[in-house]
């Protein structure tokens, strides 16, 4: 029954409501009051009592719409019992049923539709019995005439004001939607990127920390066999350190800006990736057939690189031997199919970040990858769509 409202809000509720009950309660008892005879003192002070609680319902009205309706109703009533027909004062109960629609709940939505059609017979049949309002004449169907006229006006006027909340309802529905939406769609841009971070890291990072790793374990048992082997190997640490340091400025210089900001691999970089890879003590059996007929798009470049990048470095981790690599460029697609013979400690079906990056970047291009354990093969194999090449 009580809404969640700012203290702000709710002062400037009571404050209205004071301002109100001030300008309308006089006005409704000098022009509508009469206190020539007890009787009139009495039904003045049940005005007055009536006005503090319409006026208090307008001023709970978002904060509890409920209790205002019923406040309301209880002033209407007073009012009545004082025998005054429509005052000024009444503008409030006008403004408590804009309240219910717009900020009451389901049921209390309803009870105030409910309350501007019994409302409105209830005043046209007290002004027309009680107050004797017949145009001048006494007359039974004069009586019923007005009786209805007042009847439709009564409607007319409560039921505007709960159709006035009711809009503004269905207005507040729509923007918290909107906010909703917004929010929704931020959250899942905020998650693409966490997911596009996450992916280039691994792609960035991986490749050279697995030839790091492979040189240092080489390094450390050719240091008491073959010492320029080990000088030969901390120089290729080295170097390819010094790659993935540049390589990690670059992602960095991208997440400040764009994704598309600064340069990317092409397929002029594949010659230094298979260096890399030579280096770490695997040899890549490199075939094209065929060549590119063209100039590739640069998307479909950089996801050649990127899963060739992976498949490899899956290979100096998991490998045993040497990797096989072909890229066919066909007219309307390229065929990536990377295969290497995989050691005891290799992964028996394809899994981890890395399976699901080279997936990923497949399908940005509109492409598909299937990565799988065949007898003593690991398997990655990619196909990308390219278009026809002008």
């Amino acid at each position: 029954m009580i809404r969640p409202l700012s203290r702000t809000a709710l002062i400037l509720d009571i404050v209205g409501a004071a301002l109100l009950f001030l300008v309308l309660a006089p006005v409704s008892i000098v022009f509508y009051g009469t206190t020539d005879t007890p009787i009139g003192g009495v039904s003045i002070a049940l005005v007055v009592f009536a006005s503090v609680l319409m006026c208090g319902g307008v001023a709970i009205g978002r904060l509890a719409p409920g209790w205002a309706l019923a406040a309301a109703w209880a002033g209407a009533v007073l009012q009545m019992m004082a025998g005054f027909g429509p005052l000024p004062v009444d503008l409030a109960i006008l403004l408590v049923l804009y309240a219910t629609s717009a900020w009451g709940t389901r049921r209390v939505l309803w009870w105030g539709f409910g309350s501007a059609l019994f409302g409105g017979l209830v005043a046209a049949v007290f002004m027309v019995i009680v107050n004797g309002v017949a145009f001048g004449t006494e007359s039974g169907w004069a009586k019923v005439s007005m009786g209805t006229l007042l009847l439709v006006l009564s409607v007319l006027a409560l039921g505007f004001a709960w159709v006035c909340g009711l809009l503004w309802r269905v207005v507040l529905r729509a923007r918290r939607t909107r906010s909703a939406q917004l929010e929704a769609e931020s959250l899942a841009a905020e998650e693409q990127e966490r997911v596009r971070i996450a992916r280039d890291m691994h792609d960035v990072v991986a490749h050279s920390l697995a030839v790091v790793i492979a040189q240092a374990d080489g390094a450390r048992y050719a240091a008491s066999v073959k010492p320029e082997l080990a000088t030969e190997a901390l120089g290729t640490i080295a170097q390819t350190a010094r790659g993935a340091l540049s390589d990690v400025r670059m992602l960095l210089t991208q997440l400040r800006h764009r994704q598309g900001d600064g340069p990317q691999p092409t397929l002029a970089d594949l010659e230094a990736l298979f260096a890399q890879v030579r280096q770490a003590g695997i040899e890549p059996r490199v075939t094209v057939d065929p060549m590119p007929p063209g100039e590739p798009p640069a998307a479909i470049q950089l996801a050649v690189y990127r899963i060739l990048q992976e498949a490899l470095t899956n290979a100096i981790r998991h490998g045993d031997g040497a990797v096989d690599v072909h890229l066919a460029w066909l007219p309307d697609r390229v065929d990536v199919d990377v295969r290497n013979t995989v050691g005891h400690d290799g992964p028996a079906a394809p899994g981890g970040h890395g399976v699901m990056g080279m997936r990923e970047r497949a399908q940005l291009v509109g492409g598909s990858l299937q990565a799988e354990r065949r007898g003593a093969q690991f398997v990655v194999h990619a196909t990308l769509p390219i278009g026809v090449s002008e």
